[in-house]
């Protein structure tokens, strides 16, 4: 396992895996360990994942000032990987919350980025608004499962801030494309995964700056793929819609039954769209 020192000396660990061009890719949760992105479906096929442990997370080292926690002050270590792989350009990918931190480098270091993806991505960097319809319209996608009345119930109330501590447990089927055994093991992985000091710091004041950070982003020039599930409660379609739309130059993807996790809900569908941004990315660049 591979490590390099971050700015503040703290010691960051990374995993590399597959084979193909490079894709550095950064997780969600907030600040969880990286191990859920797994394979991302079968990419290492065709890419080489670069999977960032985030400070005080999988194997990184916890660091010495917990502030640093703070999303935008993790911008550096995606740069010190960047130099640490001895690459120019990167191809950057940032799932969840872990798009927020994606973002933001790409707003600061915009002639480092070759391709930027986006799947399912949160928005508090760029300050989109998601009504409670937006999730409840979603969650209605799903009223013929057999678990949907309990847990759309629960999600009323979280989404109308009324919720008690079991609702949050109960709305989990709505993260899945399938809500079956697997993904009930991946749900209870997740909650020992996630540092929940890290988690708390990772958008507090002074994280982001929407309006800065959405005209920086209408004047970064790389392809964008912006990946959405079609059943995620957590970034509903339209909102990524609007997301895309803060790009000059973004494909919006919207993975047919699919989660949070689209690479587990359609793995092969997840990985031919990934491939095929590639693709495409490359036939509009100069030069080719």
């Amino acid at each position: 396992m591979p490590t390099f020192t971050a700015p503040d000396g703290t010691v960051l660990a990374y995993h590399v895996t597959g084979e193909g061009p490079p894709l550095l890719c950064l997780p969600g949760g907030p600040m969880q360990d990286s191990v859920y992105l797994g394979d991302l479906g079968g990419l290492t096929a065709h890419r080489t994942l670069i999977r960032l442990d985030l400070r005080g997370t999988g194997r990184s080292a916890v660091p010495s000032d917990t502030t640093s926690y703070r999303c935008d002050r993790q911008v550096g270590d995606v740069e010190a990987l960047r130099e640490e792989l001895g690459l120019e350009r990167v191809d950057l990918l940032g799932h969840s919350a872990g798009a927020n931190l994606a973002v933001l480098y790409a707003a600061r270091h915009p002639e480092r980025v070759d391709r930027l993806a986006l799947v399912t991505p949160s928005v508090f960097a760029v300050g989109l608004a998601i009504t409670a319809e937006d999730r409840l319209e979603t969650a209605r996608l799903r009223r013929d499962e057999p678990w949907f009345a309990p847990a759309y119930a629960s999600l009323e109330a979280v989404t109308s801030g009324r919720a008690a501590p079991p609702d949050w447990d109960a709305v989990a089927p709505f993260w899945f494309g399938r809500w079956d055994d697997e993904a009930r093991v991946f749900r209870a992985a997740e909650q020992q995964q996630r540092n929940d000091e890290a988690a708390a710091l990772y958008a507090s004041e002074g994280a982001f700056d929407p309006e800065a950070q959405r005209a920086a982003l209408a004047a970064f020039t790389a392809p964008v793929l912006v990946l959405a599930g079609e059943y995620d409660v957590a970034a509903p379609v339209r909102v990524m819609k609007e997301y895309a739309g803060l790009f000059p130059h973004a494909e919006l993807v919207v993975q047919s039954e699919a989660g949070h996790f689209p690479w587990r809900d359609g793995p092969e569908t997840f990985v031919t769209t990934l491939a095929a941004f590639r693709d495409q990315a490359l036939a509009g660049a100069p030069g080719t």
